[in-house]
């Protein structure tokens, strides 16, 4: 009967629980490992909403930017409308591409620009040039998301330390004050499931979201690397022939 008074009374006092309240009496090591939690929630939260925005902007324009490309007959037309379609990775390798091609078609008249070392040197240009612009473009893509993949990863583990922090105040408590009641050990064990709570909260929307950045950036570095190719492609066939 003594074991279900106490847990009545435990019940009652759970109704009424102030996490507020609860976590302001908290240690300072516990209050620690929350406030990091709450920061990278915040920061993974920030990320999220500025990469959604982005990579959807990103989607639009290199769609916009593909129709246009491959309904113009004129490489200067399509590069103008490259400029105006920033966001898009594909359009910005386009562009680098295309400059590289200026700058070999300026160089046409000098005398080995017909020889085929001359062909193959400026092909070579070309291709690097592009290869140069992937990378450029999809280390772009990838900034600040490998924070929500050490988010995901870490913020569990932080708030499994704040937990076994907790218990341990816990069970010092117990000793201390030489009793046996479970109010002596609520307050604890409660602080150290909320820090368990903020851990998760924090780890599981930055995981979903690392996995669907990382596939959305996936697509867009293989349309990247399928363009280069048409592209250099098309070179080859109408100015290196």
């Amino acid at each position: 009967m003594g074991h279900l008074s106490d847990l009545l009374v435990f019940a009652g006092e759970a109704k009424q629980l102030d996490i507020v309240e609860l976590m302001t009496g908290a240690s300072w090591v516990v209050l620690a490992v929350l406030g990091v939690l709450v920061i990278m929630s915040l920061v993974s939260w920030y990320i999220i909403g500025f990469k959604v925005l982005y990579l959807s902007q990103a989607r639009r324009e290199s769609d916009n930017f593909l129709d246009t490309f491959w309904r113009s007959k004129r490489l200067d037309n399509i590069y103008k409308k490259a400029e105006d379609l920033n966001r898009s990775p594909i359009s910005q390798v386009f562009k680098a591409g295309y400059v590289e091609l200026s700058k070999l078609k300026s160089q046409s008249k000098d005398e080995d620009g017909n020889t085929m070392s001359g062909q193959l040197t400026g092909i070579e240009n070309i291709e690097r040039a592009l290869r140069r612009s992937t990378v450029s473009e999809v280390t772009q893509l990838e900034s600040m998301v490998p924070f929500l993949a050490t988010t995901g990863a870490t913020a569990p583990f932080i708030g499994l330390f704040g937990t076994v922090w907790g218990i341990m105040v816990a069970f010092v408590n117990l000793q201390a004050k030489n009793a046996t009641g479970i109010d002596v050990v609520a307050g604890p064990i409660a602080e150290a499931l909320i820090v368990t709570a903020f851990g998760l909260f924090a780890a599981i929307p930055a995981g979903v979201a690392y996995n669907f950045f990382l596939s959305k950036m996936r697509v867009l570095g293989s349309e990247m690397d399928n363009f280069s190719s048409d592209f250099l492609n098309i070179v080859k066939r109408h100015f290196f022939n």
